[in-house]
């Protein structure tokens, strides 16, 4: 792994530049994905269709696209010169990036319930996302993410990790909840109850901005806080068509239920 990025980069100050621009073009596809789902919702779960190419099995789409975000940071890690890996910060940071991706492709794929297939769009988009991401976020902090000695008792640390965590269980709940809606046998669709979906249609999806918004908080990276811009523009949209639709199907659903803001919005 070093031979092939020692021949990609030139020198270290190199590849912390190209590192930098990547996150930096992330923020800008933030903005473009922003305004290109003002008019189109992401094609895959309740709204994949057929005009977005081949679908594929929704268990084998989510296990395939995830996995690049998991084995990429996995073989920095064991295959790379990480000379930032012995702090204690880069270690807990890395470890909640791991621990999000550890369940999200090698648990969660495996505990979904029917679904619909996924689009191959959907699916190519998600793995060239996993891989640039998992190869950013881990190599900045593995090998260049410098830290003050006493940063994991700093305010921006600690409040950055719990915010971390109850994102996490939030998502990992919301999770729970959607898989156990339909008995065995069971089709279509029911207004989902308990834990944070009674305040706001896309529990899932708070969930997760909150768990990449602390990571933002707690690594103070340009390179963290582009992966929750990007996170928040997709889910955010995700959450605001999930409710529309959940409002437009069912008659009965909570009128007090927010999007993704409880009593918000």
């Amino acid at each position: 792994m070093d031979a092939l990025l020692s021949r990609l980069f030139s020198t270290e100050e190199e590849e912390l530049y190209i590192l930098d621009c990547m996150a930096y073009l992330m923020v800008f596809m933030a903005a473009c994905t922003f305004i290109a789902l003002l008019f189109e919702n992401v094609p895959y779960g309740r709204y994949s269709t057929s005009k977005y190419g081949l679908q594929i099995n929704v268990r084998f789409a989510w296990f395939v696209q995830e996995l690049p975000a998991l084995l990429l940071p996995l073989c920095l890690l064991l295959r790379a010169s990480s000379s930032k890996t012995s702090l204690l910060p880069n270690q807990l940071l890395i470890a909640m990036y791991l621990c999000h991706y550890v369940q999200r492709s090698c648990i969660y794929p495996f505990l979904i319930r029917g679904g619909k297939p996924t689009p191959l769009a959907s699916f190519a988009l998600a793995f060239v996302f996993c891989s640039y991401n998992g190869f950013m976020q881990i190599r900045y902090l593995s090998h260049y993410a410098e830290y003050p000695t006493n940063w994991v008792t700093h305010p921006c640390f600690l409040v950055g990790s719990v915010l971390w965590f109850v994102g996490w269980i939030m998502n990992v709940q919301s999770d729970h909840i959607l898989r156990n809606l339909r008995k065995p046998g069971e089709t279509g669709y029911k207004i989902p109850k308990g834990g944070m979906f009674e305040y706001v249609s896309g529990a899932n999806f708070l969930g997760e901005i909150t768990e990449w918004a602390g990571f933002a908080l707690a690594g103070h990276s340009v390179h963290s806080a582009a992966f929750a811009i990007f996170t928040t523009v997709v889910l955010a949209s995700r959450a605001v068509a999930h409710h529309k639709w959940y409002l437009a199907k069912f008659e009965d659903y909570p009128k007090s239920r927010k999007a993704l803001i409880p009593f918000l919005f």
